[in-house]
């Protein structure tokens, strides 16, 4: 039986005390945001703002050209949210093969997606877009897709053969005795099973492509495709010390990812407490 001792509210306690510094930083993201330009010189950081003023943000969303946040954010959750079904898709099924099969062919390709895990992108910058640009894939959002998906598929493949390799085979025999085909049985039985790891998949590739701005700022730089991060960029640079619309572009930029990783982190939280097994 659960006993409420001197040392569990000691923890409480501590644990809500940890929260608050976190969230100190956000607290200052929020209220400078709010903020007119009077008030940004002539109030204190930690004061609140006098009104609740959503100009900056109505500033920050109107800007044109290489600064337009709204084309910015559209591309990002475009080239984002497509990378992760894709990721999902080959990853899953590319994983279930290499988590099935026990010959040496399997085995090395196994490692080979462990060795371009290790591997920094960026060693791959020059000849990746030598081969995008002839191509036709530079400063197009579906190059962009296909680039995070060839770049993050080892990490998706990792994941996903963790999992299936800690999964018992108990409810593909079955479905073969009741005469299923290999491709029902992986997407109405195996990929529905894989929730978890599919959350874990989506989470973690899904701020990956988010956050990227090297990539973005080679590929898409000066395109009317350019993701948000390349947006923020030379927004900012522009703005040098108003800070209170640098702080509404910043939580503008973050509303999505927290959005999606509310909808998400149950399955998160579930894939990493189930472990991952090599």
């Amino acid at each position: 039986m659960f006993r409420y001792t001197k040392l569990t509210a000691l923890r409480e306690v501590a644990f809500w005390v940890l929260a608050l510094v976190i969230l100190i930083p956000f607290y200052f993201l929020v209220t400078i945001s709010l903020k007119t330009d009077q008030e940004l010189v002539t109030t204190s950081v930690v004061a609140p703002p006098a009104s609740f003023n959503l100009g900056n943000f109505a500033s920050v969303l109107s800007a044109t050209g290489n600064t337009n946040v709204v084309m910015g954010l559209t591309a990002s959750i475009t080239i984002t949210a497509a990378t992760i079904v894709c990721l999902i898709l080959f990853g899953s099924m590319t994983g279930y093969v290499i988590a099935r099969s026990t010959t040496r062919l399997s085995s090395g390709t196994y490692y080979l997606f462990l060795i371009a895990i290790i591997l920094p992108n960026q060693l791959a910058t020059v000849p990746l877009y030598i081969g995008a640009r002839n191509i036709g894939l530079t400063g197009s959002l579906w190059g962009m897709i296909v680039l995070y998906t060839a770049l993050l598929l080892p990490l998706a493949v990792f994941l996903y053969a963790g999992f299936f390799r800690s999964l018992g085979t108990e409810y593909e025999e079955a479905a073969t005795i009741d005469g299923a085909s290999r491709t029902q049985i992986f997407f109405r039985i195996v990929l529905p099973l894989m929730s978890p790891a599919t959350g874990t998949v989506a989470i973690l590739t899904g701020l990956i492509v988010w956050n990227d701005f090297f990539t973005s700022l080679i590929f898409l730089g000066g395109s009317s495709a350019q993701t948000l991060p390349v947006t923020m960029y030379y927004y900012i640079g522009s703005l040098v010390s108003k800070w209170n619309e640098i702080f509404a572009i910043v939580i503008i930029s973050m509303i999505p990812i927290l959005v999606f990783y509310l909808i998400a982190q149950k399955r998160f939280i579930q894939g990493f407490s189930g472990g991952l097994k090599g």
